[in-house]
């Protein structure tokens, strides 16, 4: 019996034509914004395909009344029950490291955006206008301080680039101390919570959202910031406050911020964060490019070619 695959997310082309050249293939990203049709989709399937906006719990995962393997568009699995799938005896394949470079870029183009702040003058350039004074204040990344919180694969990746601009690299990780082999080369100093908050000129997210993680940077700990610092989160809305952030921004007390990720995606109108300055939002695309679309689709067609087998 042919076993059949369900991809309710976009995926790259040539890596679900490879799929359906072995597997009974249902390809159709519009499911995610339709539950009933998605679960009615569900029922007999032997794998099903994700990227971050299908939670597969509840009445979904329920669905999946024949289903072995779960694969995952990405790394993160906090919209996936992945107890509850594993009690049913699925397995939940995520695509790990394949979109590291291109989290890592975001992080490092971020950081140099943000600090120099000169990239919102086309318009004023453009009709005339010569902020030249203005934006003569900009400051480079050399010199300055990058802090990771959580330094897995990503956070590795990005702090190899930083240090390729010439910034000092900093990092805390609960589960690594300073003799886990990623500090061995002793070019990023292992260093406990507090010290990279308050100390790090640009603070990068790396961690996944669980309870000890919800909500770790709250007012207090946006507060103790270095004033002037950066923060870019590429990781899980539910770690940064948003409204805290925002009154931050406002208050002059950071200099700039990055946001991937949000408590609510699609972002609903959100006026905390209507003039704010430095502030770069974007919808949940850091680890999101070609080249990663590619790698991430072509990885997880392979994990699930052969756990199919």
């Amino acid at each position: 019996m042919t076993h059949r695959i369900l991809i309710c997310e976009f995926m790259d082309a040539p890596a679900v034509e490879r799929l359906r050249a072995r597997f009974d293939v249902v390809y159709d990203p519009t499911l995610v914004d339709d539950g009933p049709r998605l679960r009615a989709a569900c029922a007999g399937v032997d794998a099903l395909v994700v990227r971050n906006r299908t939670q597969v719990r509840g009445e979904t995962l329920a669905a999946l009344d024949r289903c072995r393997v779960v694969g995952r568009l990405g790394v993160g699995l906090d919209n996936i029950d992945v107890a509850a799938c594993e009690a049913r005896g699925m397995r939940v394949i995520p695509a790990t490291g394949a979109n590291a470079l291109s989290v890592a870029e975001y992080v490092v183009t971020a950081a140099l955006v943000l600090r120099r702040g000169a990239w919102s003058a086309t318009p004023d350039v453009a009709a005339g206008k010569w902020p030249r004074n203005a934006l003569s204040s900009g400051r480079e990344v050399g010199g300055c301080t990058l802090g990771l919180i959580g330094f897995g694969g990503i956070g590795q990746l990005t702090a190899k680039l930083a240090l390729g601009l010439g910034m000092g690299v900093i990092a805390f990780d609960a589960m690594m101390d300073a003799d886990h082999p990623a500090f061995a080369d002793g070019r990023v100093a292992c260093a406990g919570l507090d010290e990279v908050i308050q100390t790090a000129d640009v603070v990068s997210l790396h961690v996944p959202l669980l309870d000890s993680t919800r909500g770790l940077f709250d007012a207090a700990r946006i507060a103790a910031m270095k004033p002037g610092a950066v923060l870019v989160n590429t990781a899980r809305g539910g770690i940064v406050d948003e409204a805290a952030l925002a009154d931050a921004l406002k208050r002059g007390h950071l200099g700039g911020a990055a946001l991937d990720v949000f408590n609510d995606e699609p972002l609903p109108r959100s006026p905390h964060f209507e003039g704010c300055p430095n502030l770069l939002l974007t919808p949940h695309i850091a680890g999101v490019t070609a080249e990663s679309n590619e790698r991430v689709s072509s990885l997880i067609a392979d994990k699930l070619i052969e756990a199919l087998a």
